[in-house]
């Protein structure tokens, strides 16, 4: 990690250091609920959507984490969750799974370099870690963004997901980490699981997942592997920085697209792909694990196309916006604009769409693309 003395290196150090505690507490959950195919730990949220124990864990985690570190209960923290389900009486049961594995997470915090409680949270103590992440963001001072899991199908299923904080310092994004337990740090990885099946197959138990993270203005990203439950956390020692591919041809990109189809048009993104001559099957990859993909130069394109009446979330692309561009890559709305984190917990003023790129050449001819398709488009 860089100098002591950056700007927001005390925030990052901390941050990046969360992240991989609740990589490992995501770790645990998911094993569970694989193994014993534990309905018990998922819930549906009133708009149909999945939420786990993972979920509310990372996010009381993080929450309890940050608070104590950045100013107790002024701090601003934006995230997916809230207690409403988790607080019903017919949630008892996951409340108290979530009690549990939030303070089996807290205990383990001297080993990742920070301080625990010094003693056990009881349910309440849990709910109000949850519910103080109610911010909703804006132009001015300093926000955390969390998507405490992102790609929670992928979790269900053993496949990718990632845990994404980031913070916003007057509307801009200046940190990013992503966490990706399930996303190997050895090259290729991504694409050699993706041959094997249209989506991601389950990582092997032998592998290691990874954690990338950025600040902004450094023109650098870095990754590096989670760390056994055996060892502690030596941020220096373990990471290595990584940066976008320098593949410009569109035959040879590699193309990445979310995995289900109710956010995303796979058809119009398939005609984009045809018309700028890209020859590969698309990567369909559940959560940042695209941005994550692109940063350190496994793939060179992430196009996202929400049908009409859609709104992006600001904890669905913080992070990983900021990681692909410290990485070398561009990050825009399909009209090619910068994507603005400023205007509260949507991404306002989207023009059509999402496009990331690995450099300026592929970016500029998928933009024209778009311009080009847009009107017969059924968006």
């Amino acid at each position: 990690m860089e100098n002591d003395n950056d700007e927001f290196s005390k925030e990052l150090n901390v941050a990046v250091r969360v992240v991989h505690m609740v990589c490992s507490l995501c770790q645990k959950v998911q094993k569970q609920l694989l193994s014993s195919n534990n309905s018990n730990q998922i819930k549906s949220k009133d708009d149909d959507s999945l939420v786990t124990v993972a979920d509310w864990s990372v996010q009381a985690t993080v929450s309890w984490m940050l608070s104590e570190a950045f100013g107790g209960q002024n701090i601003s923290i934006v995230a997916e969750e809230d207690v409403q389900t988790l607080s019903e009486p017919e949630s008892s049961a996951q409340l108290g799974m979530v009690v549990s594995a939030v303070n089996e997470c807290l205990a383990e915090a001297p080993k990742f370099g920070l301080k625990g409680p010094n003693e056990a949270l009881g349910a309440t103590q849990v709910l109000e870690a949850i519910n103080r992440c109610n911010s909703t963001g804006g132009p001015v001072g300093q926000h955390w963004v969390l998507d405490p899991v992102d790609g929670t199908l992928g979790f269900v299923r053993g496949d990718q997901y990632a845990i994404a904080l980031a913070m916003i310092d007057d509307g801009e994004v200046a940190i990013g980490v992503l966490g990706c337990p399930n996303y190997p740090v050895r090259d290729d990885s991504l694409i050699k699981y993706s041959q094997q099946c249209p989506v991601m197959s389950e990582m092997s138990s032998r592998e290691e997942g990874c954690v990338m993270y950025t600040r902004k203005g450094s023109g650098k990203a870095w990754m590096q592997p989670l760390i056994h439950s055996d060892k502690r956390l030596e941020l220096q020692n373990s990471a290595r920085t990584i940066h976008v591919s320098s593949i410009d041809d569109p035959a040879l990109a590699t193309f990445c697209e979310p995995v289900e189809k109710t956010n995303s048009n796979h058809s119009f993104s398939a005609g984009i792909a045809n018309t700028v001559g890209l020859r590969k099957q698309p990567l369909r990859v559940y959560s940042m694990v695209k941005y994550a993909a692109i940063a350190r130069g496994e793939a060179e394109i992430y196009m996202k196309f929400a049908r009409a009446g859609y709104k992006e979330k600001i904890w669905d692309h913080a992070a990983g916006v900021l990681l692909v561009q410290e990485a070398g890559g561009v990050v825009t709305d399909a009209g090619g604009t910068p994507l603005d984190f400023s205007r509260g917990i949507y991404l306002e003023g989207l023009d059509r769409g999402i496009v990331a790129c690995s450099g300026l050449k592929l970016h500029e001819k998928i933009i024209e693309a778009v311009y080009a398709s847009w009107e017969s488009s059924n968006l």
